[in-house]
């Protein structure tokens, strides 16, 4: 880790003067009732799933609210230096169902404060699909033929769906809360829950991943875990998806 010293504000900078964390986590909500009716849709070949709330609406499943005690093990189980005593939470009802078990479980072992702070931030939301939205693979082939060859030519990182968002869309928000989170956390462990997509782009923006490479990378599971440390005046990879825990 880079060498740390103490500015006059209060807030500890890192080598070149970047103000950091002292560690950053991510990590994907917990799996979702959607995460299971998609699942189970595309290995049917159906058309349609049985959701009718908005995504931002949609709940942790069964399964999704054991990974989030998981995670809270997993955070209570760190090095004391290292368990975030602040979070950063999509405002979505899956992100925050797996913030509040994950702190449930984690101060219930007496790791973390009971009334750790949340900050739900929309920037760290889920990519927004406009009309593509809840449609399946299937579906999306069948009545929007020219946006799913459209899709194929561009590639998921520059593809925009009418009324959506791009990979690299996201990735602009990611970098405006990024600028936030650094400067308010400095020095500090935090945790940002978020989505597949939100998590992948922090893997863009903060690795300086090429296409290729980020397109290479494998899906970010539920309720994995990545952390960056600061080094030479910037946060460096030191894990990626990790699911030991689950």
């Amino acid at each position: 880790m880079a060498d740390v010293t103490t500015i006059s504000n209060g807030h500890r900078t890192h080598r070149g003067g970047a103000l950091l964390p002292s560690v950053l986590i991510a990590t994907r909500h917990g799996e979702s009732v959607a995460n299971v009716e998609f699942r189970n849709a595309e290995a049917s070949g159906a058309l349609t799933v049985p959701i009718g709330s908005r995504d931002a609406d949609i709940p942790l499943s069964m399964h999704g609210q054991a990974q989030a005690q998981a995670l809270g093990r997993w955070w209570a189980a760190l090095p004391p230096a290292d368990r975030p005593r602040s979070v950063w939470c999509s405002p979505y009802v899956r992100t925050t169902e797996t913030a509040r078990i994950a702190l449930a479980q984690a101060s219930g072992l007496g790791a973390v404060p009971v009334a750790l702070p949340v900050r739900y931030d929309e920037r760290l939301r889920d990519r927004e699909l406009g009309v593509l939205e809840m449609l399946t693979k299937a579906a999306i082939e069948k009545e929007h033929p020219a946006e799913a060859a459209r899709r194929r030519k561009m590639g998921e990182l520059y593809y925009r769906p009418p009324g959506g968002e791009s990979w690299l869309d996201v990735a602009l928000r990611v970098r405006s809360v990024l600028r936030d989170v650094c400067e308010e956390e400095a020095g500090r462990p935090v945790l940002l829950v978020a989505h597949d997509c939100t998590v992948l782009m922090l893997r863009h923006v903060l690795d300086r991943l090429s296409e290729p490479d980020l397109l290479a990378l494998p899906p970010v599971a539920n309720c994995s875990t990545s952390l960056w440390r600061p080094q030479a005046g910037r946060l460096l990879p030191d894990g990626w998806n990790g699911t030991g825990h689950l």
